[in-house]
């Protein structure tokens, strides 16, 4: 029987969180994944959460909040593993990291294009909130 663990994120699993997310297509050319990783472990208002089978990483949630609204990033679940509720649950625990925070509202933002994603939200209760989100860069995280 496998052994299924979530819990926070250590250092020494590094490697293979980035590799799940380049695997699921969550890096940009634009993220760089080692600086979202530090600045989440900067606050403690945020935390990469990892879920390991068998002591090998086949999921991802990153979760946080500014006091007025929760966000999730980085949801990754290996491709084989995924439609096996792994990310539901992923997704259930972000939920519960914010709840026992007493954050009223959870967000999230998912490219346009993605259809797949789109469609997972939506089996678990998520709804189009008619906004138009907008953003503008400071500064390039990788140093250009």
């Amino acid at each position: 029987m496998s052994t299924i663990d979530i819990q926070a994120f250590d250092q020494s699993q590094l490697k293979q969180v980035i590799e799940l997310w380049r695997r699921c297509e969550l890096i940009m050319p634009w993220n760089d994944p080692i600086h979202d990783i530090q600045f989440c472990l900067l606050s403690t208002d945020s935390e990469l959460l990892v879920l390991k089978r068998e002591e090998k990483v086949i999921g991802t949630v990153m979760v946080g909040h500014d006091g007025h609204r929760g966000w999730i990033y980085y949801l990754a679940v290996s491709p084989v593993f995924q439609r096996s509720g792994y990310g539901g649950f992923l997704v259930e625990t972000a939920e519960n990291w914010l709840k026992e925070k007493n954050v009223p509202k959870l967000n999230l933002m998912i490219r346009s294009g993605n259809k797949k994603a789109i469609a997972f939200y939506r089996r678990l209760g998520f709804e189009d909130d008619n906004v138009v989100v907008m953003g503008k860069r400071y500064f390039d995280p990788r140093g250009g």
